[in-house]
């Protein structure tokens, strides 16, 4: 009965530990899951995976990415690092029940199990050094079931160096750190990666609600308005750092995270370019010069813009993958069906048509040349007028805000100040921009007040000028 009641101790405190780390990756931390998906690839080739999967680690790499594949999927991810974390307290409590008591052999087993737990909610993590310490633990339990006590210390020996062969070193500078601890900052600015990357823009703008102190947050924030339409009222409900956080360069100094943000918006005003730049330099700086994500972004840029051949070496290579290739066979060149040929049409439309050699560190030029390729592309109008905001440039502002306003509060209080400063500020010269009377108003309120309407041009510009 004493021997039952310790069975159950173990299995209790196995089933709490898994139940706790499902509910953590799953609840608390869940981009962070699929962020090290977007940057990974797993291809169904026989031939990939014979060159991909070979040397020292062969073994712990091949598991570490078959298993990544699936951490986009919600629950599923989550269930997989719960096995892992479990299976690898299981394996460190069998271990050391051998040599020591019952409760002490918990103990070193919840020990174990915390200290890789904490390395996976690491940011830079790769699932392959979990993979690598339940390889190693699985390698001495197994030499420790011979019978013969002289047997077990080579076996175990034997059985190492198979296993140094086959799972490689459990740790690694950069993603496989000796100690790791969740840093909810960043799991909050995955988040808003993740969903910016997935057009979710209602979830971005909730996460956006977090105060985060970077600018990433403030950029995804200002993407989210523009496509929803929105930009031109809502942009000073969020903090901004002038112009830097509406739109990213793209370099070889910044991180993976900002580059690939950078690609997003310009991808989503039409600059394949930088949006294609901005890929490269991500694939580039991924962990093994793969990922998803950033595969699946340069066949949509081909795509768009009529590269063909370039499109299906990308399109073939996502063929080949469990969760992209249905994508990849739709949209290859030849299968298409309407729907996807007309949004392709679509996106072509705001293609710059002028063939010039440009980069992201000057988007006003680059603004300007999307507008005179198509004037109706209305999210690169309301950048270009957010950016002249931004930098207080109002005299850029109004040349480019005629010959037809566009709607938008924040513009409409520029305008304001603009005919102030130009001693123009009369009934006639309001109504020829189409701005009522009770908007002057209200600028005469905020004169009294400017605390009250933080969220106004007035105020961002007041305080540049003070």
């Amino acid at each position: 009965m004493k021997g039952n009641c310790k069975s159950y101790a173990a299995r209790i405190c196995a089933a709490a530990a898994f139940l706790a780390a499902w509910s953590f990756f799953q609840f608390a931390h869940p981009y962070h899951l699929v962020r090290r998906e977007q940057l990974d690839l797993f291809v169904y080739d026989w031939d990939y995976l014979r060159q991909t999967y070979r040397g020292a680690g062969w073994l712990a790499r091949l598991c570490g990415d078959f298993l990544e594949q699936f951490f986009h999927l919600p629950a599923v991810g989550p269930l997989l690092v719960a096995l892992l974390l479990t299976g690898i307290g299981a394996a460190a409590y069998k271990i050391s029940r051998k040599f020591l008591g019952q409760w002490p052999a918990l103990g070193f087993a919840a020990a174990v199990f915390l200290w890789s737990f904490f390395r996976e909610t690491d940011g830079f993590y790769l699932t392959r050094y979990t993979v690598a310490v339940l390889g190693f633990l699985s390698m001495v339990l197994l030499a420790l079931q011979l019978r013969r006590a002289w047997a077990r210390p080579v076996a175990a020996a034997l059985l190492l160096a198979a296993g140094a062969w086959a799972f490689g070193a459990p740790f690694h500078k950069e993603y496989g750190k000796a100690w790791g601890f969740p840093d909810f900052r960043l799991e909050r600015a995955f988040g808003l990666d993740v969903e910016v990357a997935r057009e979710r823009w209602d979830r971005v703008l909730r996460l956006a609600e977090a105060d985060l102190p970077v600018e990433e947050e403030s950029y995804c924030y200002n993407l989210a308005q523009a496509m929803q339409g929105a930009l031109g009222d809502r942009l000073f409900d969020h903090p901004q750092n002038h112009h830097y956080t509406l739109l990213f360069p793209v370099s070889s100094d910044r991180s993976i995270f900002t580059n690939t943000l950078a690609g997003e918006a310009w991808f989503q005003l039409g600059d394949l370019t930088v949006a294609e730049q901005s890929a490269i330099t991500s694939l580039q700086a991924s962990p093994r010069h793969t990922g998803a994500r950033f595969l699946v972004r340069l066949a949509r840029i081909n795509l768009i813009s009529g590269e063909d051949g370039a499109a299906q070496k990308y399109l073939f290579l996502l063929s080949r993958t469990l969760f992209y290739g249905k994508w990849a066979r739709s949209v290859m060149p030849g299968a298409q069906d309407g729907q996807t040929r007309e949004a392709l049409d679509r996106a072509r439309a705001n293609l710059i048509r002028r063939d010039i050699v440009h980069h992201s560190q000057e988007p006003r030029a680059i603004l300007l040349e999307l507008l005179r390729s198509n004037p109706s592309n209305a999210l690169a109008r309301n950048y270009l007028l957010c950016y002249d905001l931004l930098r207080y440039d109002l005299d850029a502002f109004v040349e480019d805000y005629l010959p037809d306003p566009v709607p938008g509060r924040l513009y409409r209080e520029a305008i304001l100040i603009w005919l102030s400063r130009n001693g123009r500020l009369n009934p006639a010269e309001v109504g020829r921009y189409g701005i009522d009377t009770a908007e002057v108003d209200r600028m005469g309120r905020f004169g009294q007040n400017p605390s009250r309407y933080k969220n106004t041009y007035w105020y961002y510009y007041l305080q540049a000028m003070e």
